[in-house]
């Protein structure tokens, strides 16, 4: 197993670099919060310290800082203040008594403003187990949906988009039937020249929405990739903004549709979703241009989950890259820690044992512990939207051949750089 950890340099221009992202864009004021232990993680019992910096115009400042320490997602269970003395204080973290995630989270009062910033570190993460219990009728469960779904040949509408196609590759936008219910849009990049390609199918991140930016991971199809970027709502990207409103209202909100049908396994709304993503591949193995071989999976938080569910249901696949995995052992807010996104402790009646039985059919732990090709996972601490806490449970769940680039300051978010180097990484793995 190989395992790349991003150290947190000391040099104010490489913290900026790859913090970009989690502090207020082109502020006057920066936290600068760096652990004691230079990968952010400790063993259990163990202490950790974190030094805290609050500047303006990159100049260190005698602020009081406010702060609470909490597990991961749960109320805090510390609180206190420090006066920064030549812009800096140390905070004692303390420790946990079992494996998990601690959050530091701070607060200074600039006249009326408050400027917040958190940090979490690590307590023997590698030790995380899933709270999720495995069915023992899980497999046959989703091997009767695949099969029923199949009964309806895919069926695809395709039409060349001249605007987002260029001299070395073709777009078109699909249509895909994937049951006897439902559809899916999609995007299917193409290089013009002849030849045979390996392909990647890429599902969405959370929330009701249609495909925005079609080009936005064009380096695939540069590379010799057949990509094909869905949505899971059956939603025309093309559609105007008057209709998309119309449409979504009916979703009860921007993730009600997880919620919808929840206390029933077979009318759950993510069935048709996971079995959808199989559909979708599917179409792209039957593709002429298929180099019959390399089938890749490839996604970011719901889209991370689609990539390794999708691994899990189809052997086809050759390998999975997987960005902070949401739906990741999302009942385990009742073990007392955090649990995943979309974090259903904070739903109205979302965790009664009913719910919480079905979601053993469609949480990603249960589908990571059965993949058996090759996987690539990133995930930073710092996520609140998907925890470090779930994205270390899945990680501990895989047996298949397994890479991890961990990036402890990033938040909900990946890098270019991180994006572009996945694309290189299934590269490497094209037979």
């Amino acid at each position: 197993m190989k395992k790349y950890i991003l150290l947190i340099g000391i040099a104010w221009s490489t913290l900026l670099a790859l913090a970009v992202e989690n502090y207020p864009y082109r502020s006057d004021y920066l936290w600068l919060t760096i652990p004691d232990h230079a990968d952010w993680l400790y063993m259990v019992g163990e202490k950790a310290k974190v030094e805290v910096s609050f500047c303006k115009y990159g100049i260190p400042q005698n602020a009081e800082v406010v702060y609470e320490i909490g597990p991961d997602e749960m109320p805090a269970t510390n609180h206190g203040k420090v006066k920064l003395k030549n812009g800096r204080a140390v905070i004692d973290m303390g420790t946990m008594k079992q494996p998990g995630f601690l959050d530091l989270r701070l607060t200074a009062n600039i006249g009326e403003t408050k400027y917040r910033h958190h940090v979490k570190v690590g307590f023997s993460p590698e030790q995380l187990k899933p709270y999720t219990k495995n069915p023992a009728d899980f497999d046959t469960f989703w091997m009767a949906n695949l099969e029923e779904a199949r009964k309806t040949p895919v069926a695809v509408s395709c039409r060349k988009v001249d605007n987002y196609s260029t001299e070395d590759f073709d777009c078109y936008l699909l249509k895909i039937k994937t049951d006897s219910r439902h559809s899916v849009y999609g995007y299917l990049t193409k290089p013009k020249a002849d030849g045979k390609y390996p392909v990647v199918l890429c599902p969405p991140g959370a929330g009701i929405k249609t495909i925005k930016e079609p080009m936005r991971q064009t380096h695939y199809v540069k590379n010799g990739f057949i990509r094909l970027e869905i949505e899971i709502h059956g939603l025309n990207p093309e559609m105007t903004d008057e209709q998309f409103q119309e449409i979504s209202t009916a979703f009860s909100g921007e993730n009600g549709y997880v919620e919808n049908g929840l206390d029933d396994r077979d009318n759950y709304y993510m069935k048709h979703v996971y079995t959808g993503c199989v559909r979708a591949l599917d179409y792209l193995c039957s593709l002429p241009e298929w180099d019959g071989k390399n089938v890749f999976v490839q996604g970011g938080s719901q889209g991370g989950a689609l990539s390794l569910i999708t691994a899990a249901l189809d052997r086809r696949v050759t390998a999975c890259v997987a960005n902070h995995p949401a739906l990741s052992d999302v009942a385990g807010y009742l073990d007392g820690r955090a649990g995943g996104w979309p974090h259903m402790n904070r739903m109205h009646k979302m965790l009664t044992p009913q719910k919480v039985e079905t979601l053993q059919y469609y949480d990603v732990v249960n589908f990571a512990r059965r993949i058996t090709c090759p996987v690539y996972l990133t995930w930073g601490y710092n996520d609140d939207v998907c925890p470090p806490t779930t994205s270390y449970i899945v990680w501990n769940v895989i047996t298949a051949p397994k890479e991890s680039l961990i990036t402890p300051v990033n938040e909900h978010w990946t890098s270019n750089e991180t994006n572009y180097n996945q694309m290189l990484w299934l590269k490497k793995q094209i037979k």
